[in-house]
């Protein structure tokens, strides 16, 4: 079994660099993947950009008081720590790791493990 392995990739210098919508939510770009980034509490999530629903843009939803992304198109709920659908449709949103230092604001993708070559 080959060990998980994750590529970082810079999206800015930092997230007041950012050009973040009325929603607190931004599209951006991480390698070739065009991911959703979202402000909530002051912790940064990243995820899909489309809904795995109808391909509703995901930054042009909302966010929840409990913290749940919504879709604009069907008002879909997800988990935003790890794309669980939390309004009961069985859907799941793809999530991202991010993290953010003095060196600037990263998207990680993981690949290799069980399911990742």
């Amino acid at each position: 079994m080959s060990e998980k392995k994750i590529t970082w990739h810079k999206i800015s210098e930092s997230v007041a660099e950012l050009i973040w919508q009325s929603n607190n939510m931004c599209l951006v770009k991480a390698g070739d993947k065009m991911v959703t980034l979202a402000l909530f509490n002051q912790q940064l999530f990243a995820f899909a950009h489309k809904c795995p629903h109808a391909s509703g843009v995901m930054a042009n939803g909302s966010i929840d008081a409990l913290g749940n992304v919504v879709c604009p198109l069907h008002r879909y709920k997800f988990l935003m720590q790890n794309g669980r659908n939390s309004s009961g449709e069985g859907y799941f949103l793809k999530t991202y790791l991010v993290k953010s230092d003095e060196t600037g604001v990263f998207i990680g993708f993981e690949t290799g493990g069980l399911f990742n070559f």
